[in-house]
């Protein structure tokens, strides 16, 4: 298990603790900007994998078990999960690496309902997980992604600012991190077809495909029975 902890450390640490910090403009400033992505990339795919494997060989410590009842709630959960995951990462936004320019342009699609898809879709995605693996592993490693995830939205905000400056105020302004927030508070109106056809289609296959697979490819069904 300590294995399992250091590598949810590890992980967190260099999203939360490095990739929007000051320590991160001070590493480009020593490095340039495509060292330090390529160095951080690395990082973090080595971190993912290490988080990965420290789990799969993790003891079994039964937290508050496994829920039945939890898992037609999940089943539910995971469709908007994987909409906000497919369609943040094939949406233009200037919360994405490389996209920072698009801040001048108003948002669209899934941006109008937050302005981090990706990163709320994989923190739905975790804490519906977390609450269906009652075991210690399990929430240690669902745990670290759901923090990582949804604290990195601030992270990645306070790095826009500093960047951006009032393009990014600006633009902020208009969106919000918490889902529907900037819409109910009438600062963007949600435009369904703004959202590709394409991207409803990719999400429902995605979806349907670790549905039916995910017993074969992680060895624990997801439906009731």
């Amino acid at each position: 298990m300590l294995f399992l902890v250091l590598a949810a450390i590890f992980f967190a640490g260099i999203h939360l603790g490095v990739a929007g910090t000051t320590w991160r403009d001070r590493a480009v400033a020593v490095l340039g900007e495509g060292a330090y992505r390529a160095v951080f990339s690395i990082a973090s795919l080595a971190g993912i994998i290490w988080l990965v494997m420290a789990y799969r060989h993790a003891p079994y410590v039964t937290t508050w078990g496994v829920p039945v009842w939890w898992k037609p709630v999940a089943i539910m959960l995971m469709l908007p999960a994987f909409l906000l995951a497919v369609t943040g990462l094939t949406t233009s936004n200037p919360t994405i690496v490389g996209e920072e320019g698009r801040v001048a342009r108003p948002p669209e699609g899934i941006v109008r309902v937050t302005r981090h898809p990706f990163l709320i879709g994989v923190g739905l995605w975790a804490v519906v997980h977390l609450i269906a693996n009652g075991d210690l592993a399990s929430f240690i490693f669902f745990g670290s992604l759901a923090v990582t995830a949804l604290a990195g939205t601030v992270s990645i905000d306070a790095k826009r600012r500093r960047a951006l400056g009032p393009a990014w105020l600006s633009f902020a302004a208009q969106t919000s991190i918490v889902p529907f927030a900037a819409i109910a508070a009438g600062r963007t109106r949600f435009k369904p077809d703004e959202i590709a056809a394409w991207q409803w289609v990719a999400t429902i296959i995605t979806y349907g495909l670790f549905l039916g697979g995910h017993s074969y490819i992680f060895g624990v069904s997801p439906l009731p029975g």
